[in-house]
């Protein structure tokens, strides 16, 4: 008898835009189960420490839902970000995962723009 399937989504694209770490999340991120929420939370971890400059745009164009834990791992990049003097925005959110950044009044932490360009030239600026 099998146990059930775990898969875990690919790495998330890491890419520089004038001097901006850009962190987009796949399809694969469509819903974060466990497995796949532990891989990120370290890979975002290490991205932000590794960031030069600390300024950090995360696309979350493909993820339709998060829970609390995604709040924590985006919470624990943040503060290290935040402690190198780095910048975060968020781009792209879904209707529902914008809804959830706003009632948990995270968007007062981290602003929130419709497209990447947006969200990139926000953390330039300062």
């Amino acid at each position: 008898m099998r146990g059930p399937v775990i898969s875990v989504p690919k790495a998330p694209s890491i890419t520089q835009d004038q001097g901006v770490t850009v962190i987009a999340l796949g399809a694969d991120y469509e819903n974060l189960n466990e497995s796949g929420l532990e891989a990120l939370n370290g890979m975002l971890l290490k991205a932000t420490a590794q960031a030069d400059p600390p300024l950090i745009v995360l696309d979350l164009s493909h993820l339709r839902f998060f829970g609390s834990g995604f709040i924590e791992a985006l919470f624990r990049a943040w503060n290290q970000l935040n402690a190198r003097g780095g910048r975060l925005s968020l781009c792209g959110l879904t209707a529902y995962c914008r809804e959830v950044v706003e009632i948990t009044h995270l968007d007062q932490l981290w602003r929130v723009f419709p497209t990447r360009e947006e969200a990139v030239r926000f953390v330039r600026q300062g």
